[in-house]
């Protein structure tokens, strides 16, 4: 069994609630039917139908399809979210006009109010205008410091990481993150890969130096962050800091950090910045042929996930099962 087909069957244990709000997208639709097809969780989709069957003929009876300028819910949506955002200046009349204007908002009230579990979007969206309304509206989870997002990456016929199964991060959403933040990433992207995968995380902090072969004001930021996870988060196995083939490659880590136990074993790589974050997931997934599942988000209350606007009807279904995943978890 592949991967993504145990995240479908875990997916299936205890079906969820995934809204999809981008049904402009005929790669949204036609994911939506295989979705329903395959029972993997119940789905919202917010639009109107006569549009959608003029972007497609994929029957699609089995979701639930809120057309907001008709829905009654529209009215008590607007309402909530005139009630969650007033103390920021929002009338009643601007957010029913938002909820009509951008179905990412519509999207989020469904989740705020606890009649969905999840949403899943980007395909045609930017992050930006993905993420904005979950941190307006769902807000971060307690205890968490920061909201992060990586990518849930399989490599074919790979022995390194976990039989090819990596998480990279932040390869989404954080820019340029402090020593702070970059150790917050590395423990939210430990406890990410746990849960999914199923297996202990084995955390790289990434630089261009291997422990000390360097010496400049970025690598230091990552050894920074690796005395506050150390410190903060001693639950986790996390080390560092290293260059990519220390940390995944076992003959080169005996020769560059023949002291680590991380070294050459590493399953979660922790990029020093969003630059090298989405350039490595990309060189992976176009030159490895890899499947890379995200921008899956981390430290929102509930999932939120992104979507890369290059993604595939698989790689939708794939995000789609993973945030049902993380709805079981919350």
């Amino acid at each position: 069994m592949s991967f993504i087909e145990s995240m479908k069957k875990r997916a299936k244990m205890e079906k969820k609630t995934i809204v999809l709000p981008e049904t402009m997208d005929k790669r949204i639709l036609e994911a939506a039917y295989k979705i329903l097809e395959e029972d993997l969780c119940h789905l919202i989709l917010i639009g109107n139908e006569k549009e959608m069957k003029k972007i497609c003929s994929f029957d699609l009876s089995k979701a639930d399809i809120i057309d907001p300028y008709t829905s009654t819910l529209t009215e008590e949506l607007a309402t909530e979210l005139f009630e969650l955002r007033k103390h920021k200046g929002l009338t009643l009349e601007q957010a029913k006009n938002l909820l009509l204007d951008d179905f990412m908002y519509y999207a989020c009230m469904l989740v705020k109010v606890g009649k969905a579990d999840g949403v899943v979007s980007g395909a045609c969206h930017s992050t930006a205008n993905t993420l904005r309304p979950a941190l307006q509206i769902i807000k971060t989870k307690p205890n968490t410091s920061l909201v992060s997002a990586f990518f849930l990456m399989v490599v074919p016929h790979c022995s390194y990481g976990e039989n090819g199964i990596f998480i990279f991060a932040d390869s989404g959403l954080v820019q340029n993150p402090n020593a702070e933040e970059l150790a917050a990433i590395a423990a939210s992207s430990a406890e990410s890969f746990s849960f999914l995968v199923g297996k202990e995380a084995k955390v790289a902090m990434l630089s261009h130096s291997t422990k000390g072969s360097a010496t400049h004001a970025d690598v230091e930021k990552v050894t920074n962050a690796l005395s506050i996870v150390k410190e903060n988060y001693p639950q986790y196995k996390i080390d560092g800091e290293f260059q990519l083939d220390a940390a995944i490659i076992p003959e080169v880590a005996r020769e560059k950090a023949p002291h680590s136990e991380i070294a050459g074993k590493a399953n979660v790589l922790i990029f020093p910045d969003l630059d090298a974050g989405n350039i490595g997931y990309k060189l992976v997934q176009r030159l490895a042929k890899a499947e890379a599942y995200g921008p899956i988000t981390q430290g929102i209350a509930a999932p939120i996930n992104d979507l890369s606007r290059g993604c595939s009807v698989e790689d939708i279904i794939g995000v789609v099962a993973i945030t049902a995943l993380q709805a079981q978890k919350k």
